[in-house]
């Protein structure tokens, strides 16, 4: 694997989920494939289990791991090409980049869309400039539109449980719903699910949301797609809850509808079905406070799971280095 930015930069999920599971076990097992190497994480919007389940899994496989916000401690970066540089930008991503390749062996870098802008967000402009220019592998800590980590750490976890609980390997049914905020939020982790469940294949994928909330049919083709949210529940095995603005009419809040809002008697709709979420949640707002708190909850699992999923991605990145 030479970086990390989407399902497509991976060959075999399954024997990368059983990679991670493995880690899961033995979480040092590989403790010197990293020694003297140095692993830069850059951030460029806040992060919680992204930064700390990457540095930890950094540090399992014997990496230095450095933390740098370059949107608090760091110049105010330009990514445009030609760019005539007098405005509130310091310092270019042609010069920053390969400086940072040179005190890197692998970067991660975490950015944000505006959600003003579907062109600007959807061409990746940032992490695509820091490919082209660091010259050392990159990971994405999530992108404009996508959110490979997490993605992985899904799989894995629903991996993890039809092994526990799902032993007559029949076929699953999963099913990502939209869900109220009180904000807009990006499209990534939707879009990035979406993506990768299509590409593993191994469950029937349904997508739930209300009118005018379509993501883009670049991520979403081969997935059955409903606006009836009961229909859609109807025997799931497993429920990935999650909201996102408008991506037709980029970034907006048309339906804030309670009623779309996860609970008990919705779930009594499903196979004992068990409930997802990417973290952080607005209890009683995306979820209500029964169905986080239940043994439904497959979310501290999902969120614990973080850490094998970047071991396994980083793991993979340290041996094709050195090979």
């Amino acid at each position: 694997m030479k970086q990390f930015i989407s399902v497509n930069d991976v060959v075999d999920i399954n024997a990368l989920v059983s990679k991670a599971l493995d880690y899961k076990s033995n979480p040092l097992k590989d403790k010197k494939l990293g020694a003297d190497k140095r692993i830069g994480l850059l951030f460029l919007n806040p992060s919680l289990r992204t930064r700390l389940s990457t540095q930890v899994a950094a540090q399992n496989l014997g990496m230095e791991a450095i933390i740098f916000n370059v949107d608090k401690e760091g110049w105010a970066l330009e990514f445009e090409e030609g760019a005539i540089m007098s405005g509130n930008t310091v310092e270019h991503i042609k010069d920053a980049a390969p400086v940072l390749g040179k005190y890197f062996d692998i970067l991660c870098l975490r950015t944000f869309p505006s959600l003003k802008n579907k062109e600007d967000d959807y061409s990746e402009l940032f992490i695509n400039q820091f490919i082209k220019y660091s010259g050392v592998p990159v990971v994405s800590l999530e992108s404009a539109t996508l959110h490979p980590l997490q993605s992985l750490t899904d799989i894995i976890t629903i991996t993890e449980d039809i092994r526990k609980s799902k032993p007559d390997n029949k076929r699953i049914k999963v099913v990502l719903s939209w869900a109220p905020h009180i904000k807009p939020l990006p499209q990534c982790v939707a879009n990035s699910f979406a993506q990768w469940m299509n590409a593993w294949g191994e469950a029937d994928f349904v997508i739930t949301h209300p009118e005018d909330y379509e993501l883009a049919e670049e991520f979403t083709k081969g997935a059955t797609i409903t606006q009836n949210q009961d229909e859609a529940l109807k025997d799931a095995d497993y429920v990935y809850v999650k909201n996102w603005s408008t991506y037709t009419d980029y970034g907006k809040v048309y339906d804030n509808d309670p009623k779309w809002m996860l609970t008990e008697n919705k779930l009594s709709l499903t196979n004992n079905a068990k409930v997802m979420h990417c973290l952080p949640v607005r209890r009683n707002v995306e979820l209500s406070d029964e169905i986080l708190d239940s043994e439904s909850s497959l979310v501290t699992t999902q969120a614990g799971n973080r850490v094998w999923a970047a071991q396994a991605v980083l793991s993979e990145i340290l041996n094709t280095k050195q090979s």
